[in-house]
């Protein structure tokens, strides 16, 4: 039995959704009775690929997996394409959130590599490197709304020549979007769910005209934080995304535009010490503002307020209002042409721009003077406020020229982005309000404020050789990489400019390679078997944002270390089997990865203070991990209305050296041949999809094994099983309106609490004591309700 009473819903609203549904479910068998054509096709059990969840990669060198729109069913509508991942091989995707698109908390592993060291392409425009403090993109929920997704490509471990990025040290994610309808017709949806949640998509299709189409659509979203903070819980998106396409014999000329605006509340990192005295839900104190300056009071000696204790399990260092509330602001255009020159010559080109503001605020502990002549009204709480810019422009442009049985492809990706990352801090606080907002005004204080502009390169040649008629290919090249930061130490807006204790560096890094090569074979052994192996070296540009990259530290600690980095790079082998015959589909893969020169970061104070004055951050390149693994894949449909797929994967990334710790001293910590962090051996999926006549229901369970966040392996969560729920009832055509579907989405099915997403930017040695904060708390069971139709 579901149990929705800590579940806050919108009252009215999720009643006349129920009542209406009621009413639907009623006249299902009449209304479906309606659609004779649908049945029939049922009953002929013609093959329909718009019902699989998953395609493997037939006829590619490389291990690849297709996501299908219709996989999205199992999940509520909204959810981040990246997160409905999480069934494939090799893959884990974590999120606080049901719908996957809280920024701080979206993370996902693949072949122990994590979100920064995979690729990321829509419609082959580069999304950056999927970083939360990002400098150089943005995430895919913040560029495309999950309807208009077309597919999902998931290389697993060898990316490609062709794909623009400067961090798939693994592999990539190549997502595209849909193309608009040759019908004019008009979509809409509303959801209301847990959470208060509730979500209103519309998307209107002009239909095609002399070779014209287009669509606009557009998503607003609302949910409140699951845990128990009562007040300024709330967030919110509104997003647009426009598609203009032209198509005319040999042209294509596509036209892509991308509007989000997210304002997001947070969640609390939480330690394992916290988890045991607080629990899960643990939230901030808010809207008892009385009660947190009284806690605040306890660390800020010079307040004229009385220092009150948190009450027990409570701890003093726990105390916080509310974890904060993230906003992004992004704009994001392209312009694409393919063009077919000649028989067997093609050309594509794409120039893009993309533009993003985002900030994170919260309020922390710290003495706020109210500019009056005495000091019996300080009080002690500051407002931290982080700021983000970007602003990149890019081309691209490839050619594909067939020659007998050669297919030669080249390349070129050039982007110029700017990109700035600034710390304020505000000491007039007078008492709470909503953090959901840019400040205005000038910030009384700075502690680094720093802009960097980045100049990316990167050149691709490859043939690929078919032979046989085509049942051997062969494909080769290398690509050309280079990455330049120069980052720029400056003043700021703030009244104070900041301290060269805290003060970012001026610097420059530069990471190139001129020659990274790829060699891949397929081989079509008989009808519906195929075998593939492929080799390929890659290297990382160095990251930018605070926390992230080597280039936010102080300039003194700059001056020791800058000389001495190098990117990190690594080597993947991988090679497996395919099977595609009527029914069945069956993907193995076995592969080696070296990964060299990785890169961690340093710093001696405790996690949640590790950005303040004093507090100072070095990074250092910190040997190698090897991995090996195998994963299988397995989609089997015995019937046209039932479809099961299964996937399993064993991965062993262990680090290859002891690690030398250095924050004040250095101490040796003994990692060698310890299992990486976030990286669990084991993972299994199955996703279980029944479809009759207007009814439709999925099932997916996720096992994923014990992960550690501690380099020595001395901390970690064990393993941890979740199961989703999808079912819906398509009634057809009904009256005036056309496609009238009910749907009822489950997630985290039997309640089960774990800790979700890991901050990677807080992984240390050892934590014999709990203290470290680097996880948050999984969403609860939650229930979404959609009622969408079509004109």
């Amino acid at each position: 039995m579901i149990d929705f009473s800590r579940r806050r819903l919108r009252q009215g609203q999720v009643h006349a959704l129920l009542m209406a549904s009621a009413a639907l479910v009623a006249l299902a068998p009449a209304a479906h009775a309606q659609d004779s054509t649908a049945v029939a096709a049922e009953d002929t059990g013609t093959a329909d690929t718009s019902s699989d969840i998953v395609v493997v990669g037939s006829g590619q060198t490389r291990s690849v997996s297709t996501l299908l729109p219709s996989n999205l069913d199992t999940l509520p509508p909204g959810t981040s394409v990246q997160k409905a991942l999480n069934f494939l091989p090799g893959v884990m995707a974590q999120s606080i959130d049901a719908l996957g698109v809280n920024e701080q908390s979206l993370s996902l592993q693949v072949r122990g590599f994590n979100t920064t060291h995979l690729g990321y392409t829509l419609d082959g425009m580069p999304l950056g490197d999927g970083a939360y403090n990002n400098y150089n993109g943005l995430t895919i929920s913040r560029a495309l709304i999950s309807e208009n997704l077309g597919r999902a490509d998931l290389a697993t471990g060898i990316a490609g020549l062709a794909i623009p990025s400067t961090s798939n040290l693994g592999g990539a994610l190549t997502y595209v979007s849909r193309d608009p309808s040759k019908d004019a017709a008009l979509a809409v949806s509303q959801t209301l769910g847990s959470e208060s949640s509730l979500r209103t998509f519309v998307r209107l299709d002009t239909g095609e005209h002399g070779g014209f189409s287009a669509y606009v659509s557009g998503q607003y979203v609302e949910q409140d934080l699951f845990v128990n903070q009562p007040a300024y819980n709330r967030s919110t998106g509104k997003q647009l995304n426009a598609k203009v396409q032209y198509k005319a014999d040999g042209i294509k000329i596509t036209a892509f535009a991308d509007l989000s605006r997210t304002n997001q509340a947070d969640d609390a990192y939480l330690s394992k010490d916290m988890l045991n005295r607080l629990g899960w839900d643990w939230g901030g104190y808010a809207p008892n503002w009385q009660a947190y300056v009284g806690v605040a009071a306890c660390t800020v000696t010079t307040t004229p307020f009385k220092c009150a204790a948190a009450p027990a399990p409570t701890k003093n260092a726990d105390v916080t209002f509310t974890n904060g509330q993230i906003l992004r602001n992004d704009n994001l255009f392209y312009l694409s042409g393919d063009f077919e020159l000649a028989k067997g010559l093609s050309v594509h080109t794409q120039v893009y721009h993309h533009n993003d503001k985002g900030a994170g605020n919260n309020f922390i502990t710290g003495l706020s003077n109210q500019g009056t002549s005495t000091t019996a009204d300080d009080v002690p709480v500051q407002i931290r406020d982080t700021r983000y810019t970007i602003d990149r422009t890019g081309v691209l442009a490839s050619l594909n020229w067939q020659v007998a049985f050669n297919e030669f492809q080249a390349g070129l990706w050039v982007e110029d982005n700017t990109s700035s990352a600034a710390r304020y801090i505000w000491t007039n606080v007078t008492g709470p309000f909503s953090l959901a907002q840019y400040l205005k005004g000038q910030p009384n204080t700075a502690q680094w404020v720093q802009e960097t502009r980045w100049k990316t390169h990167q050149f691709f040649v490859q043939d690929t050789v078919r032979l046989f008629d085509d049942a051997l290919s062969v494909d080769f090249g290398f690509k050309s990489t280079y990455s330049k930061s120069d980052a720029e130490a400056i003043r700021g807006i703030a009244a104070s400019a900041p301290p060269a204790s805290s003060q970012f560096a001026s610097g420059t890094l530069v990471a190139k390679d001129n020659f990274l090569p790829e060699v891949g074979v397929h081989w079509n052994v008989a009808p519906g078997h195929e075998l593939f192996a492929s080799y390929a070296e890659n290297m990382a540009m160095f990251q930018g944002g605070f926390k992230l990259g080597p280039q936010s530290v102080s300039q003194t600690v700059w001056n020791q270390q800058g000389k001495y980095l190098k990117p990190e790079t690594s080597k993947s082998v991988e090679g497996g089997y395919r099977y595609v015959s009527g029914p069945l589909q069956v993907a193995l893969s076995g592969y080696y990865v070296k990964f060299d020169n990785r890169l961690l970061q340093y710093n001696p104070c405790p996690t949640n203070q590790q950005q303040n004055p004093g507090c100072g951050n070095s990074f250092h390149n910190a040997g190698s991990v090897t991995s090996k693994g195998a994963e299988i894949g397995v989609l089997w449909k015995p019937a046209p209305w039932l479809n099961w797929y299964n996937s399993a994967s064993y991965n062993k990334s262990t680090y290859d050296e002891n690690l030398n710790w250095c924050t004040t001293t250095c101490v040796v910590k003994l990692t060698a041949g310890k299992q990486q962090v976030d990286t669990p051996k084991t993972m299994l999926a199955s996703v279980l999809t029944v479809k009759q006549g207007g009814l439709s229901a999925s099932l997916q369970g996720k096992y994923t094994g014990r992960r550690y966040y501690t380099y020595t392996n001395d901390q970690s969560f064990g393993p941890v099983t979740t199961f989703d729920l999808g079912v819906s009832y398509d009634y057809g055509s009904f009256a005036y309106v056309q496609d009238l579907k009910l749907s009822l989405n489950i997630t985290n099915l039997t309640n089960k609490r774990y800790a979700s997403n890991f901050d990677s930017s807080v992984f240390a040695p050892d934590d014999a004591t709990g203290t470290v904060l680097v996880f948050h708390s999984s969403a609860p069971r939650q229930a979404f309700v959609t009622l969408s139709a079509g004109f």
